[in-house]
């Protein structure tokens, strides 16, 4: 990519705020703006149209979990939204993972992980920290027949999509993937893309999702 990455940051607390963007304007990305609460969160990401959002989950006037949904159903396509929690297994990240975030990190995320996460999250290889992401999703997915029923074109995916949707489900990387199928790297990519395309999900967190709601992958198991 060419152009510089743009980001804002929306956290109640302004230290926070203040850190993040030290850290991420001192490796080259832009911090389009800032948000104290999820209602300046919509408001200024409606505006500015950046790549990534730092949302946390708890402010004040409406949480992140509601601001997520507002801007991800606002139309903003090439926004992604990297959702900022101090719990690794909250009820309330997986519920913002089911509408739509890319993914999540911890607060106390070493400067170089928060960088090289936006940038990931960015390039839609979005499944952050796959195994904290699996037993999230395994601790709170349920088999859901409305969902079931909406993603049912799982049928429109051939066997080894099906297959790649599986080892998806257990926080496979795309090079483990490949290994565990005997196919290239690239092979994987472009089984994947097609996957996502398919049941129009944005990123790779949210396959993850779709694959326990329907039944694909069931908590625990290999589905």
């Amino acid at each position: 990519m060419t152009e510089q990455l743009r980001a804002v940051i929306a956290d109640d607390q302004a230290l926070v705020r203040t850190g993040f963007r030290m850290i991420l304007t001192a490796n080259g990305i832009e911090v389009a703006a800032e948000a104290a609460n999820g209602d300046e969160a919509v408001a200024v990401v409606r505006r500015t149209r950046p790549d990534v959002v730092l949302m946390d989950i708890r402010m004040p006037q409406m949480d992140g979990l509601e601001a997520t949904r507002r801007i991800l159903a606002s139309g903003v396509e090439d926004t992604r939204v990297l959702i900022l929690t101090t719990y690794d297994l909250d009820h309330y990240v997986y519920a913002a993972l089911a509408a739509g975030a890319s993914g999540f990190l911890l607060k106390d995320v070493s400067p170089e992980h928060l960088v090289a996460a936006v940038r990931l999250v960015r390039s839609g290889d979005a499944l952050l920290a796959p195994t904290i992401t699996r037993r999230l999703v395994e601790r709170f997915a349920r088999r859901d027949e409305a969902k079931a029923t909406l993603h049912r074109d799982l049928a429109d995916l051939t066997p080894r999509e099906l297959d790649v949707l599986r080892l998806l489900a257990t926080g496979l990387s795309n090079a483990e993937l490949a290994d565990r199928l005997t196919l290239s790297v690239a092979t994987v990519k472009t089984h994947v893309a097609s996957v996502l395309s398919k049941l129009d999900l944005r990123d790779r967190v949210q396959a993850v999702v779709v694959a326990y709601e329907t039944g694909l992958v069931s908590p625990g198991g290999s589905g």
